[in-house]
C-alpha cells in the first residue's frame, strides 16, 4: 500500500514539475507577419500552386481560423496594424484611419506622424515617423516590459506605418523603405544612427538591382486560371506601357513610375523585405539567448499591386505565388537558425479588399463608384438651405467634422445638426448608414454594421457623423480597387498561427484579429496589452 501511495505521489510531483516547466518555457522568437491587402479567399484560390514551405506549412502544420474578421468599420493599413498588435479596435487605440482630420490642429494627421522625429539613414521628408499617436500599448511593448527591456523587438515594412505601429513605443528598431533612395531608414525616435548591419544591407543596392529585372509570371501564364484575363479594362497598369499585361520590363518602366518608388508596386518589394528580415535575424542575433525576441514583418507590396490591378488580376495571383516562396525562404532560415518548433509565428492581413465596383455594376450588381467630391457639395448645400450660409463643415467625407465654433456662435444645437447631416447623407447614392457621434457615445450596439462603426469611433479623434457605404460601393476610380468598409469582403482575412505552443487544426468559429495579441500574451504567460478587448483563441493551445 505504501508502495502504491509513493508511486501516486511521485506521479503527481512529476506532473506538477512538467506543468511548471511548461508555464515557464518560452519560444526563442515570435515572428509576426502581416500581409497588406490579403483576403482569406486567396489561400483557397491559389492553394494548389503554393509550395510546401510557405502558406501550406502554416495551414497544414499550424492553426487556421477559417472565419477570421476585422471587427470594426474602417478597414485600412494604419488601423489594421494597430489593431492586431494592441488587441483592440480604433475606439481604444485611436488610429482611426491612415490619416484623419484633427479638430485641435485644424489639419489632417497621418497615423504614424511625429513632428519631433527626424530622418535617420534616408530622405528628410520620410523621417518624421513614430508610434506617438497610439493610445494603447502593443504586444511588442508588453514583451519589452515583461523582459525588463532585454527582449529585442525589430519591426520592418515597405510602409512606415507597417513598421512603426507593430514595433510599438519601445521598439529597438523600426525600419521602412525610402522610395527616394531605395534604402531602408528609420527616425530619431528610435536611434541616432543606423546599425552597421543595416548600413551593410543598404550598401548592397538591392533595390537598384531588382529594378533591372523583368516581372513575368512565375509559372506559365496558361496555368493562372484562378484569375481573370491578363488584359482587363478594370486594371490600371504602369505608366509607359499601353496595356496592363505581362511582361513588365522594370528597367525601362521605372523612369516613368517613380524610379525607386516603383519597387513596392512589384513582387520584388516582398523579396527585398524578406532579404531584410534575414539580415535582421543575423545582425540583431534574434532568438540566440534565453529571452524571447520579436520580429515584426509587414509585406506591403500586395496592397500596391492590388490597388493597381484588382483582386481578379493575374498580377495579384503571381504576387501571392511569389510571396509564398519568400515565406518558405524565411521559415527555412528560421529553422536553420533556431530549430523547427522553437519559434512562434502568426500571419494575418491588415485588411482584405473589394471587387472593382464598375465591374460589379457592369455584371448587374447594385454597385458603383461613390462620388466623394460631390458628396461634400451636396451636404454643404443642404446645410446652407437649412441653417443659413456658413462654413459648417470643417471636413466632409465618411467621417464628417462640423465647425463647433460656428454652431456655438449661431446658437444651434449640435445634436440637431448631427441628426440633420446623418439623415441628409442617407439620401445620397451609395450611402448605407450614417450615425451621429452622440448616438455612438450614448448607445451600446451589440452586432451588425452599427457595432462595427462604434468600434471604429474614437471619442477624441473621430468626427460628428460616421458614414458607411452600401456593399460593393467604392470611393472613386474605375480601375483597380479599394477597401475601407465593414462588409465581409474587407473584413475576412487569414488568421494563421504556427510553431511553439500552437496546436495544429482549424475552426470555423468567428474570430477577430484583435484576438491575436491576447493569444500571444497567454502563450507567453505575460500581461495583456493595456487596451486589449480581444480574447485568446482557445483552439490554439495544446
Amino acid at each position: 500500500m505504501k508502495k502504491y501511495t509513493f508511486l501516486i505521489l511521485l506521479f503527481a510531483c512529476t506532473c506538477f514539475i512538467s506543468q511548471a516547466q511548461t508555464i515557464t518555457e518560452k519560444p526563442k522568437l515570435i515572428v509576426g507577419i502581416m500581409v497588406d491587402q490579403m483576403k482569406q479567399e486567396y489561400l483557397l484560390r491559389f492553394y494548389d500552386q503554393f509550395g510546401e514551405g510557405g502558406f501550406k506549412r502554416l495551414v497544414e502544420e499550424g492553426f487556421m481560423a477559417r472565419n477570421g474578421h476585422y471587427n470594426y468599420a474602417g478597414t485600412s493599413t494604419g488601423p489594421g496594424h494597430a489593431s492586431v498588435y494592441t488587441g483592440t479596435t480604433p475606439s481604444v487605440h485611436g488610429i482611426v484611419g491612415n490619416s484623419w482630420y484633427s479638430r485641435l490642429l485644424k489639419r489632417s494627421v497621418y497615423c504614424a506622424e511625429d513632428t519631433t522625429a527626424r530622418s535617420v539613414g534616408g530622405s528628410i521628408r520620410n523621417g518624421r515617423i513614430s508610434p506617438a499617436n497610439l493610445y494603447a500599448s502593443t504586444i511588442t511593448d508588453e514583451l519589452k516590459l515583461f523582459t525588463q527591456k532585454r527582449g529585442k523587438v525589430i519591426a520592418m515594412s515597405i510602409k512606415d506605418r507597417g513598421s512603426a505601429l507593430p514595433g510599438g513605443h519601445l521598439s529597438d528598431g523600426s525600419y521602412w523603405y525610402d522610395s527616394s533612395t531605395g534604402n531602408f531608414m528609420t527616425s530619431t525616435y528610435y536611434m541616432k544612427e543606423l546599425p552597421q548591419w543595416m548600413k551593410d544591407f543598404n550598401g548592397q543596392n538591392k533595390a537598384a538591382s531588382y529594378l533591372q529585372n523583368t516581372w513575368n509570371t512565375l509559372l506559365p501564364i496558361a496555368q493562372y486560371t484562378a484569375s481573370g484575363p491578363d488584359d482587363s479594362p478594370y486594371e490600371r497598369g504602369f505608366r509607359g506601357k499601353d496595356t496592363p499585361t505581362f511582361p513588365y520590363d522594370l528597367s525601362t518602366l521605372k523612369e516613368s513610375n517613380g524610379k525607386f518608388g516603383m519597387l513596392p508596386s512589384t513582387p520584388y518589394g516582398n523579396t527585398i523585405l524578406a532579404d531584410l528580415a534575414l539580415a535582421a535575424l543575423a545582425g540583431e542575433s534574434l532568438g540566440e539567448d534565453a529571452i524571447t525576441d520579436f520580429l515584426a514583418v509587414s509585406f506591403s507590396s500586395p496592397d500596391y499591386i492590388g490597388h493597381n490591378f484588382g483582386p481578379q488580376s493575374k498580377e495579384v495571383q503571381d504576387t501571392y505565388l511569389r510571396l509564398d516562396r519568400e515565406l518558405a525562404r524565411l521559415f527555412s532560415a528560421l529553422d536553420a537558425k533556431l530549430g523547427k518548433g522553437n519559434y512562434t509565428a502568426f500571419l494575418t492581413a491588415d485588411h482584405a479588399v473589394a471587387e472593382n465596383s464598375v465591374r460589379m455594376k457592369n455584371d448587374g450588381f447594385r454597385a458603383d463608384n461613390f462620388a466623394g467630391r460631390d458628396f461634400g457639395k451636396f451636404l454643404t448645400e443642404a446645410l446652407n438651405a437649412q441653417f443659413g450660409e456658413g462654413e459648417w463643415l470643417e471636413r466632409p467625407g465618411t467621417n464628417v467634422f462640423i465647425s463647433h465654433d460656428l454652431i456655438a456662435e449661431k446658437g444651434i444645437d449640435l445634436y440637431e445638426m448631427q441628426i440633420f447631416i446623418a439623415e441628409t447623407a442617407m439620401k445620397y447614392p451609395g450611402v448605407h448608414m450614417a450615425l451621429t457621434a452622440r448616438d455612438l457615445v450614448r448607445n451600446s450596439y451589440e452586432r451588425g454594421a452599427k457595432k462595427l462603426i462604434q468600434n471604429n469611433f474614437h471619442t477624441k479623434e473621430s468626427g460628428d457623423v460616421f458614414i458607411i457605404l452600401d456593399p460593393a460601393w467604392q470611393w472613386g476610380g474605375a480601375k483597380g480597387t479599394g477597401h475601407g468598409n465593414p462588409w465581409t469582403y474587407d473584413t475576412h482575412v487569414p488568421i494563421l498561427m504556427y510553431g511553439w505552443g500552437v496546436k495544429s487544426g482549424s475552426s470555423v468559429r468567428e474570430m477577430h484579429i484583435t484576438d491575436i495579441a491576447p493569444t500571444l500574451s497567454m502563450l507567453m504567460n505575460m500581461r495583456l496589452p493595456n487596451g486589449t478587448t480581444g480574447q485568446p483563441i482557445k483552439e490554439v493551445f495544446k
